[in-house]
């Protein structure tokens, strides 16, 4: 079960110089979570700002954490905000790995950490007690291990910089306590700047060097997508180099366009 004695993998990730492989799953698919596991994945990534139902639903989200662990995987889900309940809420069904979107500033970071946390930097944090699975229903208030001090050694939460507000302000984000890891998004930081798409302007790709200077200093990991220039395409190696630690190679819709564009290639020659 996901009680306080199962440990995330991905809880060491600044202590290493791994990199994490991960895959996105677009479709709220448990067989796809747990294939990703069983063909060796680190992570699966599950959108909840932009899909994969409603991301409030617990149940849901249970279900899909049950078949990360059976394929050995961690999800590393994106929250569509901040707010401190759907942190919590997530967090409940047993995710350990969380990425909130849209901060601009060290205060919307420490919000969110603090809420994910029984404890943040020495003082008490803003997560509640929850007698539902991530407890074992309970019963693991108290004993040797209770699960409130596992959960603060597993839960990482990371957050995308994705607008030109929080690039300014990534000197103080990434020095918020517990900051598990940062996703600079060049999708919608292009959106923000009025440069939809434009993954090669000059201005866009100047801020996301940005950011991930500013981690590699302050030893933060970064995420990153296989198939962008911001991360570089020369491999697992050269990303590690630059600081990344989570590298998403894709998802179905990805892995489906590409095997039948190859195999009616094939048929066509």
């Amino acid at each position: 079960m996901n009680g306080p004695q199962q440990q995330n993998h991905l809880a060491d990730i600044r202590d290493t110089d791994d990199v994490y492989l991960g895959a996105g799953v677009e479709t709220a698919s448990e067989q796809l979570v747990e294939l990703y596991g069983t063909l060796g994945l680190d992570w699966v990534w599950l959108d909840l700002e932009h899909k994969n139902g409603p991301p409030l639903d617990g149940p849901r989200l249970e279900r899909l954490v049950r078949a990360a662990q059976c394929g050995g995987t961690e999800l590393v889900v994106r929250l569509p905000n901040g707010d401190p309940s759907t942190v919590r809420k997530a967090l409940d069904t047993g995710v350990r790995n969380v990425v909130v979107p849209r901060v601009e500033t060290a205060s919307d970071v420490e919000r969110a950490v603090r809420a994910g946390r029984f404890e943040f930097d020495g003082e008490p944090g803003d997560r509640g007690l929850a007698q539902g699975r991530v407890s074992g229903y309970g019963t693991t208030f108290g004993g040797e291990r209770p699960y409130h001090d596992v959960e603060d050694e597993n839960v990482q939460v990371g957050v995308l910089v994705e607008n030109r507000t929080a690039v300014e302000n990534i000197d103080e984000i990434v020095t918020v306590p517990e900051l598990g890891f940062v996703f600079p998004g060049p999708g919608d930081l292009g959106v923000s700047m009025g440069r939809t798409l434009e993954y090669e302007d000059s201005e866009v790709r100047a801020l996301i060097e940005r950011v991930r200077e500013a981690c590699v200093e302050h030893g933060v990991p970064l995420l990153g997508f296989h198939n962008s220039n911001f991360v570089g395409l020369d491999g697992t190696r050269n990303a590690a180099e630059r600081g990344y630690r989570l590298l998403h190679l894709g998802d179905e819709f990805e892995f489906v366009a590409d095997a039948v564009t190859e195999r009616s290639d094939w048929v066509s020659k």
